[in-house]
């Protein structure tokens, strides 16, 4: 089943056409990353698929029912952790989680038992009695995931949920991101930090300028710009080198020596990084270093936008 299925979807602002027919299907089960510039249309269609915007032309379905047919369905169904933190400071941290959980029809023992789940979740279930004023930026980003997951929603949309904290709370959220994801939520991720996405996203689209322009895992998008690896081997002397015979070794197209770093090109889809240093070992060219250098996903936005991903 489709988590999300967007067909031929369309939103205009006066002259302004924010998404422009898009098509994207998101799977059940995914850390599905949603990247693009600011202005690229993805906080529309965030905001679209949550029914925040009406629809100008296309259907969106969530688990496969049409959203304009049904909102209430995917409003249940649905968890966002929004940019901007959504938490009412002068309550605990367990009356935000409760009051949130509450406007989904939960109550009673349901709800006391789904609160302290969420906020035992996201490691706060020790400071529930806490005013959230008090609490640090990475806290209350903590406390924002509680609030978006008491319901138990099957999605949960994440926009930008580590923006200005610290590393280690950065890191205990990717980590309840993966740990969501292995007990069944469904994630839809965007970031400004492309290492984030390039490390727990199962699969990536890129939006610009209303239009969805790559889409795929990260090595997929990242073949889209090369289909080459560039290995780095630094020597201590060339004297022995035989060029011609480090070309035969397989998928190497080229050769490059400059003082003591042989620079040697290779087809990406061919693994022969052993028979490289086989060469140099068997020859006795003493080895002192080796890089491998492939495209990241930084470069593959920065080739397919023209944009950094905060212009």
């Amino acid at each position: 089943m489709k988590a999300v299925r967007i067909e031929g979807l369309t939103k205009r602002f006066g002259d302004l056409v924010a998404l422009d027919n898009i098509n994207l299907e998101i799977e059940e089960g995914e850390i599905y990353g949603f990247l693009g510039p600011n202005g690229a249309g993805k906080s529309t269609a965030i905001n679209i698929i949550c029914g925040l915007l009406k629809i100008d032309k296309g259907n969106v379905y969530v688990l496969e029912k049409e959203i304009r047919k049904d909102p209430d369905f995917t409003k249940r169904n649905i968890g966002i952790v929004p940019q901007d933190i959504a938490i009412y400071g002068d309550l605990s941290a367990y009356e935000n989680v409760s009051f949130f959980a509450s406007l989904y029809g939960l109550k009673g023992r349901e709800l006391r038992e789904n609160v302290e789940m969420a906020l035992k979740f996201v490691g706060l279930d020790d400071k529930a009695k806490w005013i959230a004023n008090k609490f640090s930026g990475g806290m209350k980003r903590r406390l924002n995931i509680a609030c978006a997951i008491a319901h138990r929603p099957k999605i949960i949309i994440m926009d930008e949920p580590t923006v200005g904290i610290d590393p280690q709370s950065r890191n205990h959220i990717l980590e309840s991101v993966r740990r969501l994801n292995e007990m069944g939520s469904t994630i839809i991720y965007t970031s400004h930090y492309m290492e984030e996405v390039e490390a727990i996203c199962t699969k990536i689209s890129i939006i610009d300028h209303g239009k969805i322009i790559a889409e795929g895992t990260k090595e997929e998008l990242k073949s889209i710009i090369t289909d080459t690896n560039t290995t780095m081997i630094t020597v201590g002397s060339v004297t022995n080198i035989d060029e011609n015979k480090l070309k035969n070794i397989s998928g190497v197209r080229s050769i490059d020596i400059d003082e003591n770093v042989v620079k040697i090109i290779s087809s990406r889809d061919v693994n022969n990084l052993d028979k490289m240093i086989l060469y140099f070992t068997s020859n006795h060219i003493p080895i002192k270093n080796v890089e491998t250098q492939t495209p990241d996903l930084e470069t593959v936005f920065l080739t397919l936008t023209g944009r950094k991903l905060r212009d």
